[in-house]
């Protein structure tokens, strides 16, 4: 389905519900920039690293479009965790199309307990994590990996330049609107997420990661203000 979330005056701020549920596939495609071609990338850097049957959680799993298009790769243990009841229902109805199995938990992940795992995924996730609560997020997910164990985190980012801040915005609005998206939808939008997705600098991801142990951290995707990480726990 197409989204049309926005085309309408808001009524609340942005949640996952069951309308943004029934077009996030559309969303995503079209509001996240290169959103296919980062999670191919993703998957097949987890695809050299992984052995067979090792375990990928991936948090905030929404559809469940990453683990069904890794578990489609490689023969892998797969945990998809996401608040929104709506998402799993969706992503669990989507895996089992696809034939693939996936244990999809609606779970609060900044209460659940997560296994002991190879690799923890966040795509576009953390950012939604109140700032007061992140770097303990983090900490947990370096806790919970195994040695040599994969953190990927992608994220939407400020830029501390001001002027350069305006104009990545400015990029990033265009994009959407060639995409097909009218500017009564992108600023109703912008005002629904005010104060729910509180991005962080390209530099203070990188210091909370390293705040939380991780040591060794490479950026493998940017593009103008949204970028992916990888940190290994060593």
């Amino acid at each position: 389905m197409k989204d049309k979330v926005f085309a309408k005056p808001i009524q609340k701020q942005f949640e996952f519900d069951e309308e943004v549920a029934s077009v996030f596939d559309d969303m995503l495609n079209r509001s996240v920039p290169f959103y296919q071609e980062n999670l191919k990338l993703q998957i097949e850097i987890l695809k050299e690293f992984l052995k067979e049957n090792d375990l990928v959680i991936d948090l905030g799993s929404s559809t469940g479009t990453f683990l069904i298009e890794l578990a489609k790769k490689k023969p892998l243990k797969l945990i998809g965790i996401d608040n929104s009841e709506a998402m799993i229902n969706r992503a669990k109805q989507k895996a089992k199309a696809f034939g693939v199995k996936i244990d999809f938990l609606q779970e609060d992940f900044l209460d659940f307990s997560f296994p002991k795992s190879n690799s923890i995924v966040a795509n576009y996730t953390i950012q939604f994590v109140r700032p007061l609560k992140r770097e303990k997020l983090i900490k947990k997910i370096y806790s919970s990996l195994k040695r040599n164990g994969i953190f990927l985190m992608s994220e939407k980012l400020i830029t501390e330049n001001k002027k350069l801040n305006k104009i990545m915005i400015d990029i990033y609005y265009n994009y959407k609107k060639e995409k097909g998206y009218s500017e009564f939808e992108i600023a109703q939008k912008r005002e629904a997420l005010e104060n729910v997705l509180i991005p962080y600098s390209m530099q203070e991801n990188i210091e909370m990661l390293k705040n939380t142990g991780f040591k060794d951290i490479e950026v493998i995707f940017r593009w103008n203000n949204f970028a992916t990480f990888i940190a290994f726990k060593n």
